[in-house]
């Protein structure tokens, strides 16, 4: 069992201005935020980031959605980080998450859903490093 996850507020929730409010939640969920940055995911970032979805029909839509304005990655830390996360932000389709999860709250559908979250210990791993260097994992925000 791992104790990091990666957490995005995607395009929609930035635009929307619902940062600050996630970030408070996840804050008061008992994360600590490793690290930490608003970026704009290039085409060839997104593709290799969501690379395990190319041969599905909203691929094209999911990058374009994803490089669609800035996006603020996270490396978060807590005992069972992937589950608890998940728990946090709730189902990928909004109409079905429970009351008070992130993406009941923030998100407007499906496709525009505010947050990603890893689904797996090995997926988060990777996910990290995709936006993180061990150097910016090393001087972290919170302890």
């Amino acid at each position: 069992m791992s104790n990091k996850t990666l957490a995005i507020i995607k395009p929609d929730a930035v635009n929307n201005e619902y940062a600050g409010e996630i970030i408070d939640k996840i804050i008061k969920a008992g994360f600590k935020i490793k690290a930490m940055k608003m970026t704009r995911l290039t085409v060839d970032s997104a593709e290799g980031f969501y690379a395990i979805h190319k041969e599905r029909p909203f691929f094209g839509e999911l990058v374009e959605y994803m490089t669609s304005g800035p996006c603020i990655p996270m490396a978060l830390e807590k005992e069972n980080a992937v589950e608890d996360y998940r728990k946090l932000i709730g189902a990928t389709d909004p109409a079905k998450a429970d009351e008070g999860t992130i993406r009941k709250l923030y998100a407007k559908n499906i496709q525009f859903n505010a947050v990603h979250g890893s689904d797996s210990d090995e997926n988060a791993e990777k996910e990290i490093s995709h936006f993180f260097s061990r150097n910016e994992l090393l001087n972290n925000y919170t302890d």
